[in-house]
């Protein structure tokens, strides 16, 4: 397999590892039905503004492999310095980032290498947070496709690369070329594991029968039970026979009794059917009406048909708008201000998160610029009941005052009279990025608050968030959890040693116990008499 090498790549295909874990300090919750309410909605939507490679560390520990979708759209680095983040790798954010991550070696890249060394520990970390059954896509120019793609397969993967959609982004695209006017861009797919899945594009509507024949399919028998034909004409008994065309016979093979409209009887006939019976009877149970004609020639009709694998192309007739008509509906939702240049337009990610997500999964989208991602999967959930999620990451100031802001408005409804668009409801909560968990000296680092550190302790072992509260009786207590109960003799400041006379910490018995410490005395055998795990703080304290 080819790989793509680049000034730079050394210091950065394992920096995603490096990264330190910081915890995610809740700012406030926003919920439609209370807003004065900010305490935290449990609402599983989260707005998170900090650098999204640190960001994305920080999600691991709740979210490594349940994240069913992820859309990303990172710059395009077209090298226009007036654009934002958005288009523009030599943002000072990420100059900075350079500089400490590739170090003086980092002056001399070209912006391709740049953008190289910026995305890739971010797609490392995506890879880990996707479900086996996910995917991501990224949206992209053709300033860095060819890259791109190269890089996906080397961290998704080349066999696991789903395909390359096109969108028709704008109809009036700027003349910024004498050689070719842009207006595709495009959407690159990869999936954490090959599957067959098949994905959900358009509903197909049909306005005429299909045929229940095909000449090269094989000679069967399929029995349709009574009243499952629609037939014209009135009551008769058509006998045994051969009917239909001279080319394309159907062998009716017991008397077909005819009352109001359809078949007395149970009904055989012998094909070239496309379906088996089983197919037959599973298309009975969902209504799909079964007609013969007067010559008793067969078709169906769905009362509704599966949704069509999407084509690579996306445009009008797949539902989708142009970044033109996403501008509109962004400038309405701010009252007509023009407040992000070259949004996404919603249909184009309501499109895709349907091609595989069903009512209750996880969107993520770590470059989230206007928030597009959130208000289309609020757009899903409002149309269809569902409950999907979704986790936006902003790097930029406008993560409040623009991305949850259109967040907020969405749910509350905007714009007035027969402009009005109807709120979608909903709850989220923003976080900033803390201080990280671990120290230089990868101990644990004492400025972080104790109970961020007994929740990721107790996270760490069973996936569970901590919601109970800490007692003086059982101040050491994490919880109990599926016969276990977890201890976390910690203080800051001191050193806590488990022993024979502090055993006293376990105040509720269960079947085995896991307890940290910084030493342990007590004698192995005692441990395991007791059926007592030690692990040493921080030594044993899983990273992510």
């Amino acid at each position: 397999m080819p790989t793509l090498t680049w000034i730079g790549k050394e210091k950065v295909v394992n920096h995603h590892q490096e990264v330190p874990y910081r915890v995610l300090e809740h700012k406030y919750g926003f919920r439609v039905d209370d807003p004065a309410d900010t305490t935290p909605t449990n609402s599983g939507n989260k707005i998170i503004h900090g650098d999204n490679l640190e960001a994305l560390k920080s999600l691991l520990p709740e979210y490594e492999g349940r994240i069913k979708c992820i859309y990303i759209d990172p710059p395009y680095n077209t090298g226009n310095e007036k654009w934002v983040y958005n288009d523009n790798v030599n943002d000072p954010k990420i100059k900075k980032w350079l500089g400490e991550v590739v170090g003086k070696q980092g002056e001399d890249l070209s912006r391709h290498d740049k953008w190289l060394c910026m995305m890739y520990p971010r797609l490392k970390l995506l890879h880990r947070l996707l479900a086996e059954d996910g995917a991501i896509f990224i949206s992209i120019d053709d300033n860095e496709l060819a890259n791109l793609r190269l890089l996906c397969d080397e961290i998704f993967g080349v066999n696991n690369f789903v395909g390359q959609w096109h969108w028709f982004k704008s109809a009036t695209p700027p003349n910024l070329s004498y050689k070719i006017k842009k207006n595709i861009e495009y959407v690159l797919c990869y999936e954490k594991q090959k599957n067959s899945t098949k994905y959900k594009g358009i509903q197909k509507v049909s306005s005429s029968d299909d045929p229940m024949t095909k000449p090269q399919n094989s000679v069967k028998i399929l029995k349709f039970p009574a009243k499952s034909l629609n037939i014209k004409g009135g009551d008769r008994t058509i006998p045994a026979g051969v009917y239909g065309t001279a080319k394309y016979p159907n062998k009716l093979l017991n008397d077909l009794v005819i009352i109001n409209g359809t078949n007395a009887n149970d009904v055989e006939f012998e094909n070239r059917f496309i379906w088996l019976q089983d197919k037959l009877e599973n298309e009975l149970a969902q209504n799909t009406i079964i007609n013969c004609s007067n010559r008793l020639v067969l078709s169906y009709k769905k009362q509704e048909y599966d949704p069509e694998v999407p084509p690579n192309l996306i445009d009008a007739t797949v539902g989708v708008d142009t970044t033109e008509e996403a501008g509109k509906v962004l400038s309405a939702i701010f009252d007509g201000h023009n407040v992000f240049e070259y949004p996404k337009d919603v249909s184009l990610i309501e499109y895709i998160i349907n091609f595989l997500c069903g009512t209750n999964d996880i969107i993520l989208d770590s470059f989230a610029g206007s928030g597009t991602t959130a208000h289309a999967v609020l757009n899903l959930n409002k149309k269809d009941g569902g409950n999907r999620k979704f986790i936006l990451v902003e790097m930029e100031d406008y993560a409040e005052n623009i991305t949850a802001e259109r967040v907020r408005r969405v749910m509350n409804g905007y714009g007035e009279g027969k402009n009005a668009v109807a709120g979608t409801g909903g709850a989220f909560d923003y976080y900033e990025l803390g201080a990280p968990m671990f120290d230089q000296e990868k101990n644990l680092n004492e400025e972080v608050d104790e109970e961020k550190i007994r929740e990721y302790i107790y996270y760490t072992e069973t996936k569970r968030h901590l919601d109970r509260k800490r007692t003086e009786e059982a101040k050491y207590l994490l919880d109990t959890y599926n016969g276990t109960g977890y201890y976390f003799y910690y203080e800051k400041d001191c050193l806590m040693t488990l022993s024979i006379d502090t055993l006293g910490i376990v105040t509720e018995r269960t079947e085995q116990y896991v307890i940290y410490a910084d030493i342990c005395t007590v004698p192995p055998q005692v441990l395991a008499a007791r059926n007592i795990t030690f692990k040493k703080i921080p030594r044993d304290i899983k990273r992510f």
